[in-house]
């Protein structure tokens, strides 16, 4: 059955962009043969005092066949006024599994990201590692990620610098059922670098749903990153509040 949803969302937005892209939001549950997903484009004209441009582009893929799984995600935001640009940022994830074992997996990854509000020209991302399964129960599951990624990252400060560095990416992947009506999401990942720990990011994303009617959902996520060497100017700490009402049909 074909469903369609809306979403009102209520946001404190204190955040920009998470910096570090949760790719355990985008996995549909893993007997899911074939393709999922969707793709979602918006264009935003508004001519008052101000001429305001926008455009956002959102696609989220999942292929899986026997021990294959592909994901892919593209998320595009662009925002001009009077010509002038307020906000470009894109990234793009590819990222492979192949489960050779029923709690075991192999998973690659490449990533690009632009981000001009967090000072980021440009950042490559390529890694592989282990992702293993700690549970077999429905009622909750549990994943632990252990993977080692090259970054290339050009930041503007002052002066464009470049980092070329090797990092741990590792990740901890909850999804709780307690009751029919209610799951708990939640993901968090550390990045350090090999060359010097103290040179880390965290992020982690909490969703809570619970049921209010049949088909009518509250969802409230909440997201955090925090970056002890970030850009110029950039605060170490970012978070961001989302509440959302969802009805499906």
């Amino acid at each position: 059955m074909k469903k369609l949803t809306i979403l009102f969302i209520f946001s404190f937005p204190f955040f920009s962009q998470s910096q570090i892209i949760n790719v355990e939001s985008i996995r549909r549950v893993t007997d899911t043969v074939g393709w999922s997903g969707f793709a979602r484009l918006d264009l935003h004209l508004i001519k008052n005092r101000n001429t305001i441009f926008g455009i956002s582009n959102r696609i989220r893929v999942q292929y899986k066949t026997g021990k294959h799984l592909w994901l892919f995600m593209n998320n595009v935001n662009f925002r001009e006024a009077n010509s002038q640009k307020l906000i470009s940022r894109n990234s793009q994830h590819l990222r492979y599994n192949y489960r050779f074992d029923p709690k075991i997996a192999l998973e690659a990854f490449f990533q690009h990201q632009e981000d001009e509000i967090a000072a980021i020209r440009f950042r490559g991302l390529v890694g592989s590692g282990l992702r293993f399964k700690l549970t077999k129960s429905e009622e909750y599951k549990l994943y632990l990620g252990s993977l080692v990624m090259y970054e290339n990252e050009k930041i503007v400060e002052d002066i464009i610098r470049t980092n070329n560095d090797w990092r741990s990416s590792s990740y901890f992947s909850m999804s709780l059922f307690p009751k029919e009506n209610i799951s708990v999401v939640s993901t968090t990942y550390f990045q350090p670098r090999f060359d010097f720990f103290a040179d880390f990011r965290v992020s982690s994303q909490t969703t809570f749903t619970f049921k209010i009617v049949k088909n009518l959902r509250f969802s409230s996520t909440f997201t955090y990153l925090f970056d002890e060497f970030p850009a110029a100017n950039i605060p170490k700490e970012q978070y961001r509040l989302t509440n959302g009402i969802v009805y499906t049909f």
